[in-house]
């Protein structure tokens, strides 16, 4: 049944910016009304939130799946249930597989096996470059034809600028959406943490964070010459921000995000050299991190995602500077974001504009909001309920979380998807 009435509900509504008590009426999997008071149809299933969140499902740009090559690290089915446990109602999925998906046929094999697998929305995204190596630009209007909703080439930066600018001016005349990695890549080559007394300290090779501003200094300059439509997938730092802000005012098609993880944790969290906290770009400062999560408060920076990179332990349980980067955050996402709510940083309504409601408008997508008319891609969940994460207990195959053994709070109740329950909490 896709007819429910929601009842009893704190509605977190990005879109207005609101975070009042109220209902919610889903018909035919898509909303249909929300108020303080709605009658009760005929043949609806009434849902008592009990007091308890009800918002927009969360939508994930970024999402590492290892189909095709690297099935044991995750699979379309472990990640579906891992988004769902999440309160994730559509994962954005990253083209950088082995081999990337950087043809029509890969990208159609992609999608056959999200459908077949996945109990939530899948979008899939393509490479920029074949085989992400930033030689020869891929064919970008067939593959927007197979269902491609974006280009990227991941963490491989395009350091021909010539190949980079042809691509963008292909894009834009597509009408396509390019997300970049901002990065000086000669610079960051091989860092394992960001430049400063602590990475000098561990003896750890590092990255200044002037990398992450040239990275987008040129990139920026790109667009003004091509006008493409951009998104930088993760601004870490604080130097980059006035760059970003400038580009902006500007009128460059520009946006940009960042990951939970740099949002939550800063550069002291790999004391003891703990892999599980090595992520790309590595962990930033202190003074980084607050610059960031204003940013987002602001609204100059639009989005917030997992960057879900599953990594098997042979991959993690190196020496630092040999271990694999990237952590598994699907589950984790939402309950890592409410940090920041319960530190009184971010309210709610500013936490699901940056994970649901700006996304789904960056990809011309109809979900992330509570309006009449919106798909009810719907997430519930608890933010006060205190855990301890096991990471043991994650539907991901991986189970690489730098939270492992972390006092969490917030949880997931229930994950709806088009009106028809995803995950429901035991």
């Amino acid at each position: 049944m896709s007819n429910i009435l929601f009842t009893n509900a704190r509605l977190i509504d990005p879109e207005a910016g609101t975070d009042e008590r109220g209902a919610l009426l889903v018909e035919g999997g898509r909303i249909v009304a929300q108020g303080h008071e709605i009658g009760v149809p005929e043949h609806v299933e009434v849902v008592d939130c009990g007091g308890k969140c009800l918002a927009p499902g969360i939508v994930d740009i970024g999402v590492k799946v290892g189909e095709p090559g690297e099935r044991h690290k995750e699979s379309f089915k472990s990640a579906g249930l891992a988004a769902a446990a999440g309160g994730v109602t559509t994962i954005i999925t990253r083209p950088d597989t082995h081999p990337a998906i950087d043809t029509p046929e890969a990208l159609e094999f992609v999608t056959r096996r999200a459908q077949a697998d996945t109990p939530v929305n899948v979008l899939p995204m393509a490479a920029l470059t074949k085989g992400r190596q930033g030689r020869e630009m891929t064919e970008i209007g067939f593959l927007l034809d197979a269902g491609a909703v974006a280009f990227t080439d991941c963490d491989h930066v395009v350091a021909n600028t010539k190949v980079f600018s042809r691509a963008l001016t292909y894009a834009r005349s597509c009408g396509a959406l390019v997300i970049a990695h901002p990065q000086e890549p000669g610079l960051s080559e091989g860092a394992a943490a960001t430049s400063g007394k602590f990475a000098a300290l561990y003896g750890l090779p590092a990255v200044s964070p002037m990398a992450e501003r040239m990275g987008l200094d040129r990139d920026i300059a790109l667009l003004e010459m091509t006008g493409a439509k951009y998104h930088a997938d993760q601004i870490t730092t604080a130097r980059a921000l006035p760059a970003l802000e400038r580009a902006k005012k500007n009128g460059l098609d520009i946006t940009a995000g960042t990951s939970i993880h740099h949002l939550t944790l800063n550069e002291l969290d790999v004391s003891g050299y703990r892999t599980f906290f090595k992520v790309k770009p590595p962990l930033r400062s202190e003074d980084d991190r607050q610059a960031v999560i204003e940013a987002v408060r602001t609204g100059l920076i639009d989005t917030i995602s997992s960057m879900h990179t599953p990594q098997d332990e042979e991959s993690k349980r190196l020496p630092f500077e040999e271990a694999a980067s990237g952590a598994v955050a699907l589950e984790t996402l939402l309950p890592a974001a409410l940090r920041l709510y319960h530190a009184g940083q971010l309210d709610l309504p500013t936490l699901f504009r940056a994970m649901a409601l700006n996304p789904a408008r960056r990809l011309g997508l109809a979900s992330g909001r509570m309006s009449a008319g919106a798909p009810a891609d719907l997430v519930l969940f608890d933010p006060d309920v205190p855990f301890v994460l096991d990471r043991f207990t994650l539907k991901s195959k991986s189970q690489n979380t730098p939270f492992d053994g972390q006092r969490m709070q917030g949880r997931v109740l229930a994950t709806y998807v088009a009106g028809l329950p995803v995950y429901r909490r035991d």
